[in-house]
């Protein structure tokens, strides 16, 4: 790749989204004087009594959690989207709404209150895999249900409110806006050129190998070209498979290999437990032929410059569009040199 892109400002183009990003990478050099933020690097206990997520706790709605070895799923207490709610539509003028149903759950990775993924064995993660296949294959099937997004907000910087390590579930009855995009550049692809967006991407990547940081049979962990946060990363199944269903157990193993190697390597980067939002991209659950889709987790940890400098989405990336500092390149050197 020319060296230009280390040192000149220049965008580059998201494939999955249609968007363009801007990378400064002269910019990483200036000297920082804002917000930095707190540090909690302090040991938690396999369990604590006041958690509402650990096993035989009571939750704030007055339920009680059963003693799981697990996995463990429950319906949101304060579920953002409802089951219940009535169909209606608001057309005044330029005044639109339209209702939308869904379906909330919370997914306690494991009983230990201490451990994140990065602290789980690749077997325990696996049952966190399988854990996910149950549930975008049980919501999917509900006719309610068109969509199914897997995800985990880590860290308080994160916005998340309980330590437990878990993740959440929301699904719904139409596709949301990041989907939507994907769903169209992947669909307009694969009718194009007759194969997947992502695949074709893939080959290209494992070919350069400039920003890989990991592959094992099944999997490959690399900082995409176009990423947007500064160790942003994207866990990529090296054959076409549409959702997570299409893993045997043999894969679902090796993609839990893959969460764990690349979470581990996150808590070396600045010794901390890394924050991250992470989320999976996969097919449709609304009875189309989604061929054209092609699943991967995408991590999106907000870090910048150490444990304490985050990356602020504000100003420009609120106005005119992202932009990072790092080049993918050198992210994906730093985290690979960790592994």
């Amino acid at each position: 790749m020319s060296t230009l892109l280390d040192d000149y400002s220049h965008k580059r183009f998201n494939i999955l989204t249609g968007e363009w990003i801007l990378v400064s990478p002269h910019r990483a050099k200036r000297p920082w004087q804002g917000q930095n933020e707190a540090v909690n690097n302090e040991k938690r206990p396999s369990y604590d009594e006041n958690c509402y997520l650990c096993p035989g706790n009571t939750r704030i709605n007055g339920e009680n959690n059963p003693d799981y070895e697990d996995v463990y799923i429950f319906t949101n207490d304060f579920a953002a989207l409802q089951s219940d709610s009535p169909d209606f539509e608001v057309n005044d003028g330029l005044l639109i709404a339209k209702s939308e149903k869904g379906i909330c759950k919370v997914v306690c990775f494991s009983p230990d209150h201490s451990k994140s993924l990065a602290d789980m064995e690749p077997s325990e993660i696996q049952k966190v895999v399988f854990a996910w296949q149950k549930e975008y294959e049980e919501l999917g099937s509900n006719p309610l249900i068109n969509y199914v997004q897997i995800f985990e907000n880590k860290g308080a910087v994160m916005g998340c409110s309980n330590p437990h390590p878990h993740g959440q579930i929301w699904s719904q009855s139409t596709l949301p806006n990041e989907v939507d995009k994907k769903d169209t550049q992947q669909l307009n692809y694969y009718k194009t050129n007759g194969t997947s967006l992502l695949g074709d991407y893939l080959a290209q990547e494992l070919e350069k190998k400039e920003r890989i940081i990991f592959e094992n049979n099944a999997f490959v962990v690399l900082v995409p070209f176009w990423a947007v946060w500064p160790f942003e990363a994207m866990i990529v199944p090296k054959a076409h498979k549409s959702n997570i269903l299409e893993l045997n157990d043999e894969e679902a193993y090796l993609y839990a290999e893959a969460i764990s190697v690349l979470t581990k390597a996150y808590d070396k980067v600045f010794n901390t437990s890394f924050p991250y939002s992470s989320g999976i991209h996969q097919a449709p659950t609304n009875g189309k032929d989604n061929n054209h889709w092609h699943w991967h987790m995408s991590f999106y940890p907000p870090l910048l410059r150490s444990a304490t400098v985050k990356k602020f989405m504000v100003g420009y990336e609120m106005f005119g569009s992202p932009q990072r500092d790092i080049t993918a390149e050198k992210a994906a050197k730093m985290i690979r040199d960790l592994v």
